[in-house]
């Protein structure tokens, strides 16, 4: 009984402690510390922000350019891209439509030799250059595991190239010629994000068991686990290097931040209501960005935090409806919420600086959008319905809406100057 009333006093005080999310600015959380770990509370359920903010707010970036974003990006912000493309000039590279790629949401990799590497449907690893042509194309699969269309996830340096797949096979390749170096088995399919740093590799599976591998020879060197979820989503999970830290977000939302060469558990923090545990198969997570010791995520629960990556205190949290992973560009954050608004965040403070509308979500038409970028004087949104949007950074208005396909499309890619995105059966390079 004395526990019951104890949250429910901690409750009403957090409560009273919240400033009006209305108003466009943060709220800020009250926490309990758990003694036993340093561990985040989040016990408040705000409505998304929806609404026009600040709109004649005139914004200009002047940070410098992001050099190759998408290649080993061990943080996962992809910052200021140097992009001007004109967007008329379409090209595919087709290959087997892939299995459930709406709820999959993979990934196309890219070398330091601007190389691509993508999968198909029958387990086919591809390796081509910028202009489309094939450099090698190779299957580690026996017909059994060709039956089964595994999800394949890639992480390289510049000498290995590594696949984790959702039948639990984990295998390294030579990045030249697709030759297999070795391949192991685990006790259950990965679902996340891969990250190569120091000849480590570092993935995370169903049980949310995040693992550390030795990239020369496959040897297991630690894991570490988290509670284990009885509903397997095919979320992709995330997952962060920083500072000899690596960082995971597990199916549940919490955050947990390990020692890289060792495992060692350094602090977790939960982003979810313990009252809505049972519904946590519904949520969707951005990815983790990280940047100047700041971890940055957002989620479909209309939760956007900013959390200290030293110690796990929640530094700011505002009212976002989001599971797209933001953009930090100095002291800005930039982020698209499912409502179709575009985002400008104080990255000290967490206050809403401007928002405007720049697409229509709704039930009806059930538009989402599936990624952006942030590039010169616009950010290009890619939609679920095909649809690329080419909006202001300055105002904040949708300037043109091009066509690229008639079903859901990734978000977009950048490497020298040249936009790709992945559909279910093709890479679209636009120029």
């Amino acid at each position: 009984m004395f526990n019951y009333l104890f949250i429910l006093v901690v409750f009403i005080f957090i409560s009273q402690c919240s400033l009006d999310t209305k108003t466009g600015f943060w709220t800020k959380t009250q926490v309990l510390e758990n003694k036993k770990e340093n561990i985040e509370k989040v016990f408040e359920l705000n409505e998304a922000f929806q609404k026009e903010f600040n709109p004649n707010l005139k914004i200009r970036i002047k940070g410098s350019y992001y050099k190759k974003p998408f290649i080993n990006n061990l943080t996962n912000n992809t910052g200021y891209i140097n992009f001007e493309g004109n967007l008329k000039k379409i090209s595919k590279f087709k290959f087997k439509k892939i299995k459930n790629f709406d709820f999959i949401n993979p990934d196309i990799l890219f070398g330091n030799d601007n190389s691509l590497v993508f999968f198909d449907n029958k387990g086919f690893i591809l390796k081509f250059n910028q202009n489309s042509k094939l450099i090698w194309k190779k299957n580690h699969y026996d017909k059994k595991q060709i039956k089964q269309k595994p999800t394949i996830y890639f992480g390289a340096n510049d000498k290995v190239l590594v696949a984790a797949d959702s039948i639990s096979n984990i295998y390294a390749m030579d990045y030249s010629n697709g030759n297999l170096i070795w391949k192991k088995f685990n006790s259950s399919p990965y679902n996340s994000e891969i990250k190569v740093f120091n000849d480590k590799v570092y993935m995370v599976d169903f049980e949310n068991i995040i693992r550390c591998y030795s990239i020369l020879d496959g040897k297991e060197l630690w894991s570490f686990g988290t509670e284990k979820s009885f509903i397997k989503s095919q979320r992709k999970l995330s997952l962060i290097v920083h500072d000899e830290i690596v960082a995971f977000i597990d199916t549940f939302g919490d955050i947990n931040a390990l020692n890289a060469n060792d495992g060692r558990l350094i602090w977790q923090s939960q982003t979810q209501n313990e009252d809505i545990f049972e519904s946590t198969f519904l949520l969707k997570n951005s990815r983790l960005v990280y940047d100047n010791d700041i971890i940055y995520v957002s989620n479909n629960k209309n939760k956007f935090f900013a959390i200290n990556s030293k110690n796990g205190f929640i530094l700011w949290e505002q009212s976002i409806n989001s599971s797209l992973e933001p953009t930090i560009i100095e002291n800005l954050v930039f982020s698209v919420s499912e409502e179709g608004y575009f985002f400008v965040i104080d990255k000290l403070n967490g206050n809403i600086l401007r928002s405007t509308k720049i697409f229509d979500s709704n039930k009806k038409n059930k538009i989402y959008s599936t990624g952006f970028i942030v590039a010169k004087k616009f950010i290009y949104v890619s939609l679920s319905n095909g649809r690329l949007l080419k909006v202001s950074i300055e105002d904040g208005k949708t300037k043109n809406m091009i066509k690229i396909d008639g079903d859901k499309i990734s978000r977009p890619y950048i490497l020298n100057n040249q936009m790709y995105i992945l559909k279910n059966n093709a890479i679209i390079k636009i120029n």
